[in-house]
């Protein structure tokens, strides 16, 4: 039990720091002398652990990112209650930079999402995937939120949960090198307009 307790830290420590790593430089910018280097490990601890540098960031995908995301944008969407007003909080919890917000992982997926698409289809595969669970689990808290007569009966679903990943995705690049705060606020008041338009009733202030 103290050896795969031993083992889970010492995975933890090598992907946070390796996300660090890929997140300042690239995936393809980083060698994996720059990566040992920064771990301060040798060649063979380093296979120790990882068949290759692609398993090592697949590993970082699994391990950070993964949990991080789903923490953020799918937990919140487990209600019985009016889904738009939880999925408005979710956005913008997950758009808040800081600590609270760890190196800001949505940007993250966006810009890896970005880097590996036509380069590396396996990996992009597994960052997809997050985003596909995302989308799944919003097309089914809005249905129910149908169901329960938060939500217009004509409306999409899957329009819809298309739109909030989009608008997510796209306010992150946008904020990616600014602190305005403003244009978080905007598009927040947007998502309000929008998510009003399609409620059964008027449910958000």
């Amino acid at each position: 039990m103290e050896k795969n307790l031993k083992r889970r830290e010492t995975m933890h420590r090598l992907c946070a720091k390796g996300l660090e790593i890929f997140h300042e430089k690239g995936y393809y910018n980083t060698s994996l002398d720059d990566i040992l280097k920064e771990l301060e490990l040798s060649k063979g601890a380093f296979y120790h652990h990882f068949k290759s540098k692609e398993d090592y960031f697949i590993s970082i995908i699994q391990n950070l990112v993964v949990q991080k995301v789903y923490a953020l944008l799918v937990e919140p969407l487990n209600t019985h209650e009016n889904p738009l007003p939880i999925i408005l909080d979710s956005l913008e919890n997950a758009l808040e930079p800081g600590k609270r917000n760890e190196m800001a992982y949505g940007f993250m997926l966006n810009d890896f999402l970005t880097e590996f698409n036509k380069r590396n289809s396996e990996i992009s595969k597994y960052l997809k995937d997050i985003l596909k669970v995302w989308e799944v689990n919003l097309v089914s808290v809005l249905k129910k939120g149908k169901i329960d007569g938060h939500i217009a009966r004509h409306i999409d679903c899957e329009g819809v949960a298309t739109y909030i990943i989009a608008s997510y995705l796209g306010m992150r690049s946008l904020l990616m090198d600014s602190t305005n705060r403003q244009l978080k606020y905007q598009y927040v008041q947007q998502l309000k307009h929008y998510f009003s338009s399609i409620a059964e009733r008027k449910v958000i202030a």
